[in-house]
């Protein structure tokens, strides 16, 4: 069951500031340590306020919920050394169990790669996020690319790439969002983020009701990155490096429904060169967009 702690607003002033200030969750949980708050409690305050900072919530003023501590289960990811889809054989380079993630090569061949560029580049506009209080989308410094959404099974191609990712992520090709490319030039990244949705607008409140929630995500890199663009979690340690036809794959939602929190990451700045992507998020159900919903 979920645990409620109390304190008082000045405590969260005192939090907001230290944070903002420039101290790591590590240093204000050792200073509320040093005024006999027990270590637990304080992690859980501070996390919280951590979470609504990255996230873009409303920070916490008196009090903080905390859930039950996250329960791995098996990777829906298939076992093995290698994975055969219905189209090509995918090598498993590396496996992490807490949170469960996997470096995969052959993902996407050469050509496969280059054609999906050329789709995307198009149809490319500034990457928005989305306001975590009003829903809306918008462009801010979050993630500084240029990024496109595929439709599922837009055309044959997309068809035959969204039918290799689902088996790839032992989920049905209803439950994927659409394939969405970024361009990451020289100079751009994305920041510290969650793939998860937070329930803390309607926007999201309606889209989690309608599909619900992200449970996957796999980041497949489309040309070679000179230097950095690397995708990072800074939780865990791990760095993967971009390379052509490879992906990292990564899960952040159980089957009692909750979320893990390690399962943050962001894309580090390009420092040579350009970086392209491509991102597939899967559902708990079948993905219905917001256009596509009765009554909207």
């Amino acid at each position: 069951m979920d645990a409620v702690l109390r304190f008082s607003p000045a405590l969260s002033d005192w939090v907001m500031h230290n944070l903002r200030q420039g101290c790591t969750p590590a240093q204000v949980v050792e200073a509320m340590r040093a005024q006999d708050m027990p270590t637990e409690a304080a992690k859980a305050i501070v996390d919280a306020f951590v979470f609504a900072l990255r996230t873009g919530s409303p920070v916490p003023t008196d009090s903080v919920t905390v859930a039950p501590a996250y329960q791995y289960e098996a990777s829906r990811l298939p076992p093995g050394t290698t994975i055969r889809t219905s189209d090509r054989l995918v090598r498993v380079a590396a496996r992490a169990v807490q949170p469960a993630m996997a470096v995969l090569n052959d993902v996407f061949s050469a050509r496969e790669c280059e054609e999906l560029i050329a789709l995307a580049k198009p149809r490319l506009a500034p990457s928005t996020t989305v306001d975590p209080l009003t829903g809306r989308d918008r462009v801010g410094e979050q993630r500084s690319s240029l990024g496109m959404f595929f439709q599922l099974r837009e055309n044959a191609f997309i068809a035959r790439l969204d039918q290799r990712v689902s088996e790839l992520m032992n989920l049905p090709v209803e439950n994927g969002e659409g394939l969405q490319v970024l361009h990451y030039p020289a100079g751009a990244q994305s920041m510290p983020h969650f793939d998860f949705l937070v329930p803390s607008n309607a926007a999201n409140q309606a889209s989690l009701e309608r599909s619900g929630q992200r449970v996957s995500t796999l980041v497949s890199y489309l040309n070679e990155v000179e230097e950095g663009g690397e995708t990072v979690f800074p939780e865990t340690g791990w760095s993967v490096s971009p390379q052509r036809g490879s992906a990292v794959y990564f899960e952040y939602c159980n089957s009692l429904g909750q979320v893990d929190h390690a399962s943050l990451h962001a894309g580090g700045p390009v420092l040579r060169g350009e970086k392209w992507v491509a991102t597939k998020w899967m559902r708990q159900r079948r993905f219905v967009a917001a256009a596509e919903a009765p009554n909207r």
